[in-house]
């Protein structure tokens, strides 16, 4: 990749990116209220634009087109054209994201029902993949254990094992849910401020509001605002909804560091032991992106208190959820809840 502005290949653009993540996570990590406030620069940098234009060519949709009619794939991956121009628009202030194309798709399961993918365009892909490497390991330095969805090495497998475990554990009541319409209503007031808590780089809280408020070309060629939500499909989305999302895993974490602050694990456990005895209950919530389940030790009728806690926590986000009707029981080895993830046990 040799070009007047000398741009790494991409074995070096790799190594010099996962070299700053590494820092940008333990600068986050040491420092639980740190805002950057440099960021945009990475976003600019050479290395970074160059990993980002590498994971958008090998990736699955690297093959289909946005508004633009380019394919990343059709795109030489040594070419430097698009990188080049991209850079000097990040710099001056002038990039613009275009309209995001939709497309209808069947639901996993539920063929008659459609859910929207917005495609971006090749250009739009290579920034929002660039703001995914600064952000993403600042923000995995605040999101909680519970929350297993779009993070590094974390699976599905792990969420459903996690449960099995709190089921083994005592907590054998749990709500079951997921966040209805959850990528089309975020509000993007709200995520905004919760970006805000971590970056202080007013260019780059722009940028991602430019991508929140590009707007959508839908599949019949009208052009739609886009008021709430970030686009299913989009690189950077599925970062944005947990970021978003994670109000509801700090909100049960918070209850649980309340109950425990302060004292030894033997405190704690003799703390959590008189409140059940005198009628209370503890939680747990396992989160795969918008499904997640609140697991209780305690009696039914805590698990089903939980469900307007659970609505009071996501309307500021804009969200609601989609309870199931009733409260499934848990005992150790014997799981009777409804569907999660693709997985059903009964008991």
């Amino acid at each position: 990749m040799n070009t007047s502005e000398s741009w790494p290949d991409f074995e070096e653009a790799g190594l010099r990116v996962r070299r700053m993540q590494t820092k940008l996570h333990w600068w986050a990590t040491r420092e639980a209220g740190r805002v950057f406030k440099d960021l945009h620069n990475l976003v600019c940098d050479p290395a970074f634009l160059v990993h980002a234009w590498e994971r958008v060519h090998g990736n699955k949709g690297g093959r289909t087109a946005g508004v633009d009619g380019v394919v990343p794939r059709e795109i030489p991956k040594e070419s430097t054209v698009l990188l080049s121009r991209l850079r000097t628009q990040l710099r001056d202030g002038m990039f613009r994201p275009d309209l995001v194309r939709e497309k209808l798709i069947p639901k996993p399961g539920n063929p008659v029902k459609k859910r929207r993918l917005g495609i971006p365009t090749t250009a739009d892909r290579i920034v929002q993949a660039a703001l995914k490497l600064v952000l993403e390991p600042i923000f995995e330095a605040d999101f909680q254990p519970s929350s297993y969805g779009f993070r590094p090495r974390r699976s599905a497998h792990d969420a459903v094992g996690e449960i099995v475990h709190m089921g083994a554990q005592g907590y054998r009541w749990v709500l079951e849910a997921d966040i209805e319409a959850c990528f089309d209503r975020i509000d993007h007031t709200a995520l905004l401020e919760r970006l805000r808590r971590r970056v202080g780089d007013k260019r780059v809280v722009a940028l991602v509001r430019s991508f929140l408020k590009a707007g959508v070309l839908t599949e019949e060629g009208l052009d739609r605002d886009t008021h709430t939500g970030t686009p299913q499909g989009g690189i950077l989305s599925p970062l944005l909804a947990n970021i978003a999302l994670s109000v509801l895993d700090d909100h049960y974490r918070h209850k649980w560091d309340s109950l425990i602050e302060g004292a030894s694990v033997s405190a704690a456990k003799s703390r959590r032991l008189e409140l059940r005895r005198k009628g209370g209950a503890t939680y747990k919530i396992v989160r795969y992106a918008d499904d997640f389940v609140v697991l209780v030790y305690g009696e039914q009728h805590h698990a089903e208190a939980a469900r307007a806690e659970v609505a009071q926590v996501l309307a500021p986000m804009g969200l609601t959820s989609r309870l199931s009707q009733s409260c499934g029981g848990l005992s150790p080895g014997e799981l009777d809840f409804h569907d999660f993830l693709g997985c059903r046990w009964s008991g």
